[in-house]
């Protein structure tokens, strides 16, 4: 049988495509680079670039267009650049039957592709051009090289330490902006919006902290003084849910296509973004987005997705994974887990979002997001880098609800699912990587406390991790909740953990 090789997705082959598809409709040689964007993964393809190709397509100003800078590796620009800069979003659910289906949609606002290791001068030139009227970012937590718990900049980084001392080849995201403004204010050209994507809590502040703490940092006041003043670092919040591509996804899509593309995105159809309306030099009119006047308007809907979103994600993916489900959808799948999840949610997170009121059915609705079996997004994925997100996924509503004098039986079970999830072997013996930053300290961490033979003497143990739990160490209320929980889940395992919780106490996990 002879094998056909399908053409390679470019602007050339976009006439060919199925009717089905959408495509750019608009001049793409007219594309300025308004944006500069650091982080070229899956998340910002499946947003930034989508809500880009939503203005353009409504006949929005072609100065917007995106220049996306990769900050580690140049597989994403060595995959699109024969593309000229396309690639194919493929929105995914399933009807109501649960058969899986999928919306094919080319997107076009990404004209340029840099990759910061290779060539930081590029980097920092396009971010000094008078084109750029935005840097957005979507870095994940620990590309804000800041501690967790207090969201400083930890000056003690090595990216941080390398780009005080090399100023014209940094290798962080902070280092790359202070210089690019830098070069900026040389040139008299006026100040840029930071526009912060990244799941952190008041995010466009702390990118505004280590910004101007790294320019103090590097002996240059009157450089960080001209950065308060005029440039902004409005606050956001992001919902989508983006699993990483697969192969078997690249081959599903090349086939409806009839082309091949190199490096696709996959997502759900649910989008939300909230953003704080403070824009240094303009903005595009991107449709569909929630504007607000300040950063306490972001805040409330900030912390309904950290807390009711991340923060189940997380507990079912440490849960999930020491278990051996390997996707979200078949963890859901399991009904305790999903019963468990549910009370938490309604019984402990819920209660602390003040500020908001919970949009009705938000719960249901997001469950059943989680549920989706078209996805298959892996729970290794949402994993990786712990010690950055249980902070404010997880520890924000701790400290609330301690603060209220109220249980934290079900948060004490995520926690445990994450300190459990440490050993890097799953329930039936398969190992796993401890995809984080602070990798070994927390590996070492679980091994000194997991040879401890009292319960409550381990979980005051792992409490004491200060770059996680902050001011939480040793706080009575929190070892108390912990201990039966990782007794249980050392015990008996996750499957049976989950079949034994009362919502109401936590006797059952002794």
């Amino acid at each position: 049988m002879e094998l056909v090789t399908l053409a390679r997705l470019q602007p050339s082959t976009l006439a060919a495509l199925p009717a089905a598809v959408e495509r750019p409709r608009w001049d793409r040689e007219t594309l300025a680079c308004g944006i500069v964007h650091l982080g070229l993964g899956a998340f910002m393809r499946a947003h930034l670039a989508a809500f880009n190709d939503d203005a353009l397509c409504a006949g929005g100003d072609p100065a917007w267009g995106i220049s996306g800078v990769s900050l580690r590796h140049a597989d994403t620009r060595d995959a699109l650049a024969p593309q000229q800069g396309l690639y194919t979003l493929a929105l995914r659910d399933a009807d109501e039957r649960c058969v899986p289906r999928q919306l094919l949609r080319v997107i076009g606002s990404v004209r340029e592709l840099l990759v910061a290791p290779q060539d930081p001068a590029a980097v920092l030139l396009r971010i000094a051009s008078r084109e750029a009227r935005i840097v957005s970012l979507t870095v994940t937590e620990k590309g804000y090289c800041h501690h967790p718990a207090s969201g400083a900049l930890d000056l003690a980084h090595a990216d941080i330490v390398h780009d005080l001392n090399h100023r014209d080849v940094p290798k962080s995201a902070v280092g790359l902006i202070v210089q690019g403004l830098a070069l900026r204010r040389a040139r008299g050209l006026g100040g840029l919006t930071l526009l912060s994507l990244d799941n952190l809590p008041a995010n466009g502040r702390v990118l505004r902290g280590v910004v101007l703490a790294f320019a103090k940092a590097r002996g240059d006041a009157a450089l960080a003084d001209w950065i308060a003043a005029r440039c902004t670092f409005p606050c956001s919040m992001v919902d989508r849910i983006v699993p990483r591509t697969a192969e078997a996804d690249r081959e599903r899509i090349a086939a409806a296509l009839g082309a091949d593309d190199a490096w696709p995105v996959v997502a759900e159809p649910f989008i939300d973004w909230v953003l704080e309306d403070r824009f240094a030099a303009g903005r595009p009119d991107w449709p569909g987005v929630r504007y607000v006047a300040a950063e306490a308007d972001v805040a409330a809907w900030e912390r309904l997705k950290l807390r009711m979103v991340n923060g189940a994600h997380s507990a079912l993916a440490y849960l999930s994974v020491s278990a051996g489900w390997a996707t979200v959808d078949a963890a859901m799948a399991q009904p305790t887990l999903r019963a468990y999840l549910d009370s938490m949610l309604c019984h402990e997170v819920e209660p602390t979002l003040t500020g908001l009121a919970v949009p009705p059915g938000y719960r249901e609705r997001l469950l059943q997001r989680f549920a989706n079996p078209a996805l298959a997004h892996r729970c290794l994925q949402i994993a990786m880098d712990g010690s950055q997100k249980v902070p404010q996924r997880l520890l924000a509503t701790v400290r609330d609800r301690l603060e209220a004098g109220a249980p934290i039986a079900h948060l004490a079970l995520a926690l445990a699912g994450w300190l459990h999830f440490l050993r890097g072997q799953d329930e039936t013996g398969r190992s796993y990587p401890i995809n984080d930053p602070l990798a070994p300290a927390l590996q070492e961490l679980h091994r000194l406390s997991d040879a401890r033979p009292d319960p409550r003497d381990r979980a005051d143990h792992f409490t004491r991790f200060a770059p996680v739990f902050g001011n939480l160490a040793g706080e009575p209320r929190l070892v108390e909740a912990l201990a039966p929980a990782l007794h249980s889940l050392r015990k008996h395992g996750v499957a049976a953990t989950l079949a034994a919780f009362d919502s109401h106490s936590t006797e059952s996990l002794t």
